[in-house]
């Protein structure tokens, strides 16, 4: 805990003047660390991932500084406030207040880039104060009824998040979901009773309606299309919910397959649940606002001629124009003095808005656009295009990984936007893996030299041009001239054989044909908001489409992603996004020769301490079943279940197999500690009486990947994935590490790994979404070796991404563009990574020739 002296300042007599001095910091995996850093400069965190560079600049200091500002808050209001816990440092001077920037994925679907950026406040209130109103509501026809201040239409009203601006028939959303009547039976030509009717709960739930359907009179041994047409309608549709007797067993109520549908998508707690009801409906646009989501009454005021729906389609750049061309429009011109004047002040707020969106690359973005559309990299600069705005002056920002998402062309921008904010008068912490990022920092931290308990400590301290003389540093050895050349093939690849997808539409993609080379490895580039992560979607619901539907619903059910997407679904960014406008490939070739599509994203595996590497991979599988096998286990009766800290017979039941409980201190910071009971370890004592070679499950679970790969190497499926996550660069990663606490790229080498373990159905297409974000290039070097090794095996392997190392290794590149967003969507160059550098009309060969050329000099 921090110490204070009694006049409340920090102990910190060795302190450097005007540096931020950090003392005993034992957050995570670093070693008491004792370091000072500069302020009013711009300092790149780096290391290799798990070295603790985020345990250092978020853990540590920012978690202090927040920890400083809420004990400014009165006792009631910090009740009120989730304080997290205090980081664990002896002593931090020099510190100023501290905004973070971390990495963010998606929000929900009536979250979007006005709502994040503040734009729609502004836009909606001058359309409320300056707009032009239909006849008989205009402020001057309604002079009297309401403050003279005031308008017709609050800006409330203008907002689709609103009852009062919502329009009545979708509530807000803009689109509706229908039950399509032709879904609800699969082959007519069957009978009811053989499963003409698909849109029923399975087991007893279906049975139970058949029976229902028979006591009623209704014939359901007969096809179904044979049936009246008036029967047929009732069956499907009706309301009615009668309650008759089944034998003598209990009584039945029936509910029509379009009642369930209605009912399960609406209430249904369940999120397989309700995607299935999802398949039986039809997404269609409201034919009261045409997708407009707001109410007639809002839609009928207009600036300019037109209404706040379509200027908050236009993106952020036209919308400028538009705004710039709205102040000497004939419309603006005959408002009140009052109103001309709030029009004309509103129109300078919302340009320095948009201005300070268009100088961090966004312009091309929608105001109307969800945020559960965008990129991390686009959302992280959102977030501080906000910050950019404030003009704030003395306060630490932390940023992490700013250039993640970012294509070589973006970085520049995001450089200006660093500069800036410490030209203002801040301070700017980077954690970063980016090399050109990290050489234009003014002073850099390394950590390391490995990650977890490898990791931890202060490597180099100082100027970023001495990072290089480090010997010690894997950071070092990337940033100079000699850096090593990532991984490519065993040999080079014969091309032959293609995926083809034909006339593509769908968000910014136009009709475009996309061509993709079987068994090779192939990068998607592109700018920011080009279109790369809509082709990776096109490409893997086409390749679904294709394959067979078990086989797809089987993987679908074992994927543990759907504990993710339930909790999507509650959090309002339903699978079938509302919000979204649907993709569709008009035909596609040679994906008859896909058995298997496997997609892996960065999306947490997890959000609770529940959730672990061993239990996400499918290890603790064999390890469980280890521990049940032992004579003491057999002897005393215990069973697998028994060695699972989620079951009641196995747990601790003080922390439910937690390994900590939580101190509620009220208006103190929530404090965590090892359990009093179970000290950490999760089970009971009982469980923990089983052994395997003078080990108990929870010593196992406390094992690193390496630790656990020597102790486990004669269990075949244990050893099989823990050599596949030593191979994949997680060797540092405890077995029990909680979900929440690994990064976007430890998660998504994770996912990767629990697909790689599994038998193989043949020919399988791999799908990756920037894997080499976030990563150390020493990582990422590591996972490339993994996608040649796929790609050698006969697999196509198809990747989105920016890192030119990578893009330099694979076997062909589709190259998206030529701009961001509706300036996007096109394919601009198509080649080898040797082809595309000699393309000067692809942003992407551009830089790809710069590299070569700095590789030979």
């Amino acid at each position: 805990m921090t110490r204070k002296s009694l006049g409340g300042q920090l102990e910190s007599s060795d302190a450097v003047p005007g540096h931020i001095a950090v003392r005993g910091a034992r957050e995570h995996n670093l070693r008491a660390l004792d370091v000072d850093i500069p302020r009013d400069t711009v300092v790149a965190f780096t290391g290799i991932s798990g070295s603790g560079k985020s345990s250092l600049a978020f853990g540590t200091i920012y978690s202090h500084s927040r920890q400083r500002y809420l004990e400014s808050v009165s006792p009631y209001a910090r009740r009120l406030i989730d304080q997290g816990s205090a980081p664990h440092v002896r002593l931090i001077s020099g510190l100023p207040p501290a905004v973070a920037l971390r990495q963010q994925h998606a929000g929900s679907t009536r979250s979007s880039v006005g709502t994040v950026s503040r734009i729609s406040n502004v836009l909606r209130m001058l359309f409320s104060r300056s707009g032009t109103y239909p006849e008989g509501y205009r402020p001057a026809d309604l002079a009297g009824t309401f403050p003279r201040d005031a308008a017709p239409l609050d800006s409330d009203s203008f907002s689709p998040n609103t009852a009062v601006g919502a329009c009545r028939t979708c509530s807000g959303m803009g689109r509706l979901l229908l039950v399509d009547i032709d879904k609800l039976v699969g082959d007519p030509s069957l009978s009811i009773d053989d499963g003409a009717i698909v849109a029923w709960p399975g087991a007893f739930g279906g049975k139970n309606n058949r029976r229902i359907l028979r006591v009623l009179g209704i014939d359901i041994d007969v096809p179904f299309e044979s049936l009246p047409a008036d029967t047929r309608e009732w069956v499907l549709t009706t309301d009615e919910q009668p309650t008759v007797r089944i034998g003598d067993r209990y009584n039945g109520t029936y509910m029509s397959p379009k009642r369930w549908v209605e009912h399960t998508f609406a209430d249904s707690p369940s999120a397989r649940m309700r995607a299935k009801a999802a398949s039986f409906m039809t997404d269609q646009l409201c034919p009261t606002c045409h997708g407009k989501r707001l109410n007639p009454e809002a839609l009928a005021v207009t600036i300019a001629g037109m209404d706040i729906a379509d200027a908050a389609r236009l993106p952020l750049a036209d919308l400028a124009s538009f705004l710039d061309a709205a102040r000497t429009h004939p419309a603006t011109d005959v408002l009140s003095v009052e109103r001309r004047q709030a029009a004309l002040a509103l129109i300078d707020v919302l340009q320095d808005h948009i201005a300070t969106m268009i100088d961090i690359g966004l312009g091309y973005l929608e105001t109307a656009r969800p945020t559960s559309t965008l990129s991390s990299g686009e959302l992280k600069r959102l977030h501080l295009a906000t910050q950019l705005r404030s003009g704030l002056f003395g306060v630490l920002y932390v940023l992490d990984e700013p250039s993640a998402g970012l294509h070589p062309s973006d970085l520049e921008l995001l450089l200006g936007a660093l500069k800036r904010l410490k030209d203002d008068g801040n301070t700017v912490f980077v954690v970063e893996h980016n090399a050109q990022i990290i050489r234009t920092a003014d002073w850099i931290v390394d950590l390391g030299p490995g990650a977890g308990r490898y990791g931890g400590r202060v490597l180099y301290n100082g100027p970023s041009d001495g990072l290089a003389e480090v010997e010690e540093s894997a950071t070092a050895h990337y940033l100079g001239p000699s850096a090593p050349e990532p991984p490519g093939p065993v040999a080079p690849r014969a091309l032959n054989d293609w995926i083809e997808l034909h006339g593509v539409t769908g968000h910014n993609l136009s009709g475009g044909d996309i061509r993709l080379p079987q068994h090779a490895f192939t990068a998607i580039s592109g700018v920011s908001g080009s279109g790369k992560t809509t082709v990776l979607t096109a490409l893997a619901d086409a390749a679904r489409a294709q394959l067979n539907s078990a086989d797809v619903n089987a993987d679908e059910e074992r994927n543990p992603d759907s504990v993710e997407i339930a909790e999507e679904l509650v959090n309002g960014a339903p699978v079938w996004d509302l919000g979204s406008e649907q993709l569709e490939t008009a035909s596609t070739a040679g994906l008859d020769a896909v058995d298997r599509v496997i997609e892996v994203d960065q999306r947490p595996i997890g959000r609770t301490s529940r959730s672990t590497l061993a239990t996400y991979t499918g290890l603790f599988d064999g390890v469980r079943k280890l521990f049940a096998a032992q004579p003491e286990a057999k002897e005393r009766g215990f069973g697998v279940g028994r060695f699972s800290f989620n079951q009641p017979e196995g747990r601790c039941p003080t922390c439910l197999g937690d390994g900590e409980v939580s101190i509620e201190l009220l208006f103190m910071p929530t404090e965590t500690a090892p359990c009093p009971d179970c000290h950490g370890k999760r089970y009971n004592p009982e469980t923990l009486e089983v052994t395997y070679r003078d080990h108990t499950i929870a010593d196992v679970i406390a094992m690193t990947v390496d630790e656990a790969a020597d102790f486990l190497s004669d269990v075949p499926k244990a050893s099989a994935i823990l050599t596949l996550l030593q191979n994949i660069g997680l060797g540092y990663v405890s077995l029990g590490q909680s979900a929440p606490t690994l990064s976007g790229g430890e998660a998504q080498r994770i996912k990767l790994v629990s697909e790689l373990h599994r038998s193989s159905r043949g020919h399988s297409l791999y799908i990756l979404d920037e894997p080499t974000t976030g990563l150390h290039p020493a990582d990422a070097d590591l996972l490339i070796a993994q996608l040649q090794l796929l790609a050698d095996a006969g697999n196509t392997v198809v990747i989105a991404d920016h890192d030119l190392r990578t893009l330099s290794v694979v076997d062909w590149i589709v190259d998206m563009g030529p701009g961001a967003g509706s300036a996007g969507g096109s394919v601009v160059a198509v080649g080898t990574p040797a082809e595309l550098a000699t393309r000067e009309d692809s942003r992407t060969g551009v830089y790809l020739a710069r590299r070569a050329e700095a590789a030979v000099s």
